[in-house]
């Protein structure tokens, strides 16, 4: 029998590039657009700067490396036209991390809470990870719109716990870019940063508590902080 050592302990975790990969789709509905525009596509390999503060700053930065002016005025438009093609392709070929399932399941067998805090939308979010059978992990799945900031506001990642069912206390992000590092040391909680995630600064210098390189090792990485 497991032992629920996990138990009062709650563990945050980012979506894309720390759960599922998915630049793929993403950049694919990006480049959809460009392209419609006659505007050069982006390169996959940008995904790392590109991903982790949202579809609407995705956009911004995909828009303007093309060489395209940037007016806000048109914004609201673009992101819809965004919605539109992501909804159709958000998992063609996002998938989870090797390790993410067997480890969200001796997780929960442990004791611990899950939940995911993400800057993507919580309707998108709960959309992909439904297409994955993954949202049956997860006590509370918040995005920005679910909470008063978004990360890396502190109060995105207390909330969440806080909806999960969780104690902010007793709490761990896990992530992969800076927002995910930002929120949980605005929180005053520990943060576990993943290696192979989407990030313009290299994950050693984002300021985590712990690095690991593939999601089997987070175990490990939760016993070290709590232990």
């Amino acid at each position: 029998m497991t032992q629920r050592d996990l138990d009062g302990w709650t563990i945050a975790f980012d979506l894309d590039g720390t759960l599922v990969e998915t630049h793929v789709d993403l950049v694919g509905t990006l480049n959809r657009m460009l392209v419609a525009r006659g505007l050069p596509a982006a390169p996959m390999d940008s995904a790392a700067s590109l991903i982790g503060g949202g579809a609407r700053a995705m956009l911004q930065h995909g828009f303007e490396r093309a060489g395209a002016t940037w007016d806000e005025a048109d914004a609201p438009a673009l992101f819809e036209t965004f919605l539109a093609d992501y909804v159709l392709h958000i998992a063609d070929h996002s998938r989870a991390y090797p390790g993410v399932v067997a480890t969200l399941e001796r997780l929960a067998a442990r004791g611990a809470i899950l939940c995911v805090a993400t800057n993507k939308r919580t309707d998108l979010s709960l959309l992909l990870l439904d297409r994955l059978d993954l949202t049956r992990h997860f006590a509370a799945v918040v995005g920005p719109d679910k909470v008063s900031a978004r990360k890396p506001s502190g109060a995105h990642l207390i909330e969440a716990v806080r909806m999960a069912g969780g104690d902010p206390a007793r709490a761990i992000m896990v992530g992969d870019a800076p927002p995910d590092v930002g929120a949980a040391k605005n929180a005053g909680l520990p943060c576990i940063v993943v290696t192979y995630g989407y990030t313009p600064i290299a994950p050693a210098e984002l300021g985590g508590d712990v690095l690991i390189d593939a999601f089997a090792q987070l175990e490990t990485a939760i016993d070290r902080l709590i232990g």
